[in-house]
């Protein structure tokens, strides 16, 4: 059986990271954690191949002329993100469905491409001043970082009504569920409760 793509949008501070670490383990649900490509520096622990791909801009443009992504973007100026296509090759090879945690733009790209194939979830923040509580929180950026990520937030919830789900973040556990229950549907859409 071929895999699904699912793809959580949401702005950084959202809680995505979370909410799919929350569902990842359900072993119904098939799913495995597309690592995604960066140019950004790693931050305190993070491992590469595990956390991201971490390239030079000059490595991250060869992949590009290459053709080797599935999207990617320029999300800030020299600071370049994207998803390989022999990563989701990889997993589908192994029959599971493909997690992509990718911004709002990179998630309209895959979805445009795999159709049907591909369900694409927006997490968004009960609101702007909260996610700004959450960054600042995190303890990972500078203010300046934090009012970029903040202008970013702004725009890519302009795009939430293109994915195909919406589901706000106010309460953890609440958000777990939906985003759990509507992967579950997607990926087995022909499991009846015994």
């Amino acid at each position: 059986m071929e895999g699904k793509l699912i793809i959580i949008c949401a702005p950084s501070g959202s809680g995505k990271s979370t909410i799919i670490g929350r569902i990842i383990n359900d072993e119904r649900l098939r799913l495995a954690f597309s690592v995604s490509a960066t140019t950004r520096p790693r931050r305190g622990e993070e491992v590469h191949g595990v956390d991201y791909y971490y390239l030079t801009e000059e490595e991250f443009k060869k992949h590009i002329e290459n053709d080797d992504f599935a999207e990617y973007q320029e999300v800030y100026p020299g600071r370049f993100y994207g998803t390989l296509k022999s990563e989701i090759a990889r997993i589908n090879a192994d029959g599971k469905n493909v997690v992509l945690d990718i911004d709002v733009l990179g998630g309209m790209n895959v979805k445009k491409i795999y159709g049907d194939h591909a369900l694409s979830i927006f997490i968004a923040p009960p609101s702007i001043e909260v996610l700004r509580e959450r960054l600042i929180k995190r303890g990972t950026d500078s203010m300046e970082d934090i009012e970029r990520r903040i202008s970013k937030a702004e725009f890519e919830l302009g795009y939430s009504d293109k994915c195909d789900h919406m589901v706000i973040n106010d309460d953890l556990e609440t958000a777990v569920a939906e985003v759990h229950h509507l992967v579950d549907t997607f990926v087995n859409p022909n499991w009846e409760e015994e």
